[in-house]
C-alpha cells in the first residue's frame, strides 16, 4: 500500500453531497439532540417505523424506538442522516478534502441553515475512536460505509445500537447506505424521495455531459513517495461506482488489477503503458505532484496521463 497515506482515508465527499442535494422539503427539523428548530427541511419518522431490525455483516440490530442521539462512523452516513433531517451528535472528521472544521462546505451550510449545533468530529485515522464516540452518548451508531471491524462492532454495541455495512467494509453503494440509514432512522419514505431526486440530478448530469458516456476510466492512486506502484480502485468502491452512475465504464485493465473481494489493487509502474483508458482519475497532494507523475519515466507512460486525459 502507499507509504505516505492510506488510500482508504481519501475523503471523496461528492457522493454524500449528491445524495444531499435531493432533499427539498419545508417546515422544521428535529436534530439528534431532540431539539426542534425552524428549518427548510421537515422530517419525522414514518408511522409504525419502530421497532425495526437491520441485517448487516455482523448479524442484525433491532432498534426499538426512534433514536434521539445519532453518531456516525465512516464516510457518508453523516450526510445521509442530515439529508433525512437528522443532525448527528458525532461524526467522523473529514481529514482528507475537508475544511478547517473537519467537515464539508455543504454539511456546514445545511447545519447553519437550520440553526443546529454541529456534531462533534472525531478522527479515525488510527482506527475507530471508540472512547471519543462514547463521549457523545449516542443511542444509535451508523457505520454503513466504513471499515468497522467485528471487534469495533462489539465494543460500540456495549453502549449503543450499531448498524454496520451490509456485506464488506468500504464498498457499500450510496443507494444502499441511504436506504439503510432511512430504515434505521425510521425515515424510509423520505429516503426514497431523496433517492428519486438524486437519481434525477445524476440523470441530468449524464444528459449535460453526453461526451463522457461510455468512456473508459481507471480510478487510480498515485503518490510521489512511491513511484514504483500504481494503485487502482475496484468497481465496488463507491467513488468508482459513482463514476459509473455518471456514465463512465471501467477500462479492461481494472479487472486484472483487483483480487476477488478487494476494493483496491496495485500494479507495478513497469506496467504503466498497459493501463489503457480514455480517462485516468486520481488526485494530487501538492500543486507539483501531477508534473512529477507526468515526467516520471514509468508512470508517465500511463496512456491517459501521457495524452493529458
Amino acid at each position: 500500500m502507499p507509504t505516505q497515506r492510506n488510500p482508504r482515508k481519501q475523503r471523496f465527499a461528492i457522493i454524500g453531497a449528491m445524495v444531499a442535494v435531493g432533499l427539498v422539503l419545508s417546515g422544521c427539523q428535529t436534530d439528534s439532540t431532540g431539539n426542534v428548530a425552524e428549518a427548510k427541511a421537515a422530517t419525522q419518522a414514518d408511522p409504525n417505523a419502530f421497532p425495526v431490525t437491520i441485517k448487516h455483516a455482523f448479524g442484525e440490530t433491532t432498534i426499538e424506538k426512534e433514536p434521539t442521539r445519532v453518531a456516525t462512523v465512516g464516510w457518508t452516513d453523516q450526510d445521509h442522516a442530515l439529508a433525512l433531517g437528522v443532525v448527528p451528535v458525532g461524526a467522523t472528521k473529514i481529514t482528507w478534502g475537508g475544511n478547517a472544521q473537519g467537515s464539508t462546505e455543504w454539511f456546514d451550510a445545511e447545519i447553519q441553515s437550520i440553526n443546529a449545533k454541529a456534531p462533534v468530529r472525531y478522527d479515525d485515522t488510527d482506527g475507530v475512536p471508540i472512547d471519543e464516540i462514547a463521549k457523545t452518548n449516542p443511542d444509535l451508531i451508523l457505520a454503513t460505509n466504513s471499515g468497522l471491524t467485528e471487534a469495533d462492532y462489539k465494543k460500540l454495541s456495549k453502549f449503543a445500537d450499531v448498524v454496520a455495512y451490509p456485506e464488506a467494509p468500504w464498498v457499500t453503494p450510496w443507494q444502499t447506505s441511504l436506504e439503510t440509514v432511512g430504515q434505521s432512522l425510521g425515515r424510509s419514505s423520505i429516503a426514497a424521495q431523496v433517492k428519486k431526486e438524486t437519481d434525477a440530478t445524476i440523470a441530468q448530469a449524464r444528459q449535460d455531459n453526453r461526451e463522457i458516456q461510455g468512456k473508459s476510466m481507471i480510478f487510480g492512486y498515485l503518490t510521489t513517495t512511491d513511484l514504483s506502484q500504481i494503485g487502482i480502485y475496484a468497481p465496488q468502491d463507491p467513488r468508482v461506482s459513482f463514476m459509473h452512475d455518471l456514465g463512465l465504464v471501467d477500462a479492461p485493465s481494472v479487472a486484472d488489477a483487483i483480487k476477488p473481494g478487494e476494493f483496491y489493487g496495485q500494479v507495478s509502474a513497469e506496467r504503466a503503458a498497459d493501463l489503457k483508458s480514455d480517462v485516468f482519475l486520481t488526485w494530487a497532494e501538492t500543486a507539483d505532484d501531477m508534473g512529477v507523475f507526468a515526467k516520471d519515466k514509468l508512470i508517465g507512460q500511463v496512456p491517459a496521463i501521457a495524452s493529458g486525459h
